[in-house]
This record gives structure tokens, sequence and C-alpha cells, in this order.
């Protein structure tokens, strides 16, 4: 896992990130929003919500890793509102 990951593999779909701005998504480049679905399809979260709760989780899965405790599994808190 160290080195530069492979990106890419969603065609269309360019995920950025910076570190003053969080993550934001594009489909053949206009503005997209990343969303969570449930198994069933049915939307669970979409929008800014979603993607600053998986930019926190990312960053505190780093934080962990860099501090050696790169073993724990790091979970967000449910999302209450859509």
């Amino acid at each position: 896992m160290i080195g530069t990951q492979p990106v890419g593999a969603i065609t269309g779909v360019v995920i950025s990130a910076v570190s003053h701005e969080g993550l934001s998504v594009t489909y053949n480049g206009k503005p997209a929003r990343l969303a969570i679905l449930g198994d069933d399809g049915q939307i669970i979260a979409v929008g800014d919500q979603v993607a600053r709760e998986a930019e926190a989780t990312a960053i505190n899965c780093y934080r962990n890793f860099l501090k050696g405790q790169g073993f724990l599994r790091v979970n967000s808190e449910p999302i209450t509102a859509m």
C-alpha cells in the first residue's frame, strides 16, 4: 500500500482531493456527487456530506498509519441526514 495507488478505473469519473477543499467528483468533465447505495439500490446518502465523511475516514486511517497504528480499522459515525 505504500507508494502511488492506481487510479482511473471508472471511465469518465475523476475524484479529486485538495487538502483545503476536500473531495470533489466529476463525470465526463461535469460536476458529480458521491452517494452511498444500499444493496437494493436505495440511496442512503448523497452529496457533500458523503464526500466529507469519506475524506475524514481516509484521513483518520492515514493518521493512524503514520502513528504506527495502521492495523486498526477506522469507521465513521452514521450519517444522520440526506
